[in-house]
């Protein structure tokens, strides 16, 4: 199974959101099924076969989510971090901001889908292989 330093070496190489396929496919070769990501703190699980999970601790100090979704301007913020332009702690600030509260990657399915508070689906995307 895999573990988180497998996990955070395959991470060490993704610069921006422009890098995000290439990381899936590393992923992928550990045997991740999926995992979530969680805005305020950014602390992560990810999951594997037979119910195998590894859980990080928060990576950063709290940062508070907006009870309200702003999803257009998130969308646009994604965008932006999709083709470079932010790095992945303000992207996880902008997020923040837009109401967005964790996404989750589901490697099988090959989607991501972006939460709010109530962990309701605000926006899913395809990713691309």
């Amino acid at each position: 199974m895999f573990t988180i330093a497998q996990i955070k070496e395959a991470h060490s190489k993704v610069k921006s959101g422009a890098d995000f396929p290439v990381y899936i496919q590393d992923l992928i070769e550990l045997g991740v099924q999926g995992y979530e990501i969680f805005v305020n703190d950014d602390h992560e699980e990810y999951f594997g076969t037979d119910n195998y999970r590894v859980a990080t601790p928060a990576n950063y100090d709290p940062i508070p989510v907006a009870p309200l979704v702003n999803k257009e301007r998130f969308i646009e913020f994604l965008v932006m971090h999709q083709e470079g332009q932010s790095d992945y702690l303000t992207f996880c600030n902008q997020a923040a901001v837009c109401g967005i509260a964790n996404w989750s990657v589901n490697i099988i399915e090959m989607t991501c889908t972006y939460c709010d508070i109530s962990n309701a689906a605000i926006l899913i995307e395809k990713i691309p292989s």
